[in-house]
């Protein structure tokens, strides 16, 4: 097993986050690193994701949401061509710290009879979870404090 993890503490309420993580329509505007997603975080449903690492081509994948908790959790188990081959399981958790910050993580573990084979690729998977934790941080500071125009 290999896991990666990127934190975040994110000046903004955890409902906030969680509105800027699950309006996946809107990820091609913000997101770095998984530049589109589509379907509907509920348990049990099929996404549909590709994401881009820094200096790679990117690929699609089809994962399963595991758990969708509102303000808390969404994770997904998605896997390359057949379960059991290499499978990562990707997690966003959102933890309240007080009314107007979260912290928030972005892990996966990976797991199956290709991760030796391709363990020295998940560096740049790395990169993609730091860059995309701060422009969600971006993404949702600005949703709490909206700017004010004078006229």
């Amino acid at each position: 097993m290999k896991e990666l993890r990127a934190e975040i503490v994110i000046d903004a309420p955890a409902s906030d986050v969680w509105a800027v993580l699950t309006d996946f329509v809107e990820y091609p505007t913000w997101n770095p690193f998984i530049t589109s997603l589509s379907g509907e975080a509920v348990e049990g449903a099929r996404l549909d994701a590709f994401i881009r690492p820094p200096g790679q081509k990117g690929m699609r994948f089809r994962p399963r949401v595991l758990s969708a908790k509102r303000d808390r959790e969404l994770r997904w188990l998605g896997n390359l061509i057949v379960p059991g081959l290499f499978d990562g399981e990707h997690s966003f958790r959102l933890e309240a710290l007080d009314a107007q910050r979260t912290r928030f993580t972005q892990s996966e573990r990976f797991t199956g009879l290709l991760l030796p084979v391709l363990a020295g690729t998940l560096d740049a998977a790395q990169s993609g979870f730091e860059q995309m934790n701060v422009a969600l941080k971006e993404r949702a500071i600005g949703r709490a404090r909206p700017s004010t125009s004078s006229g």
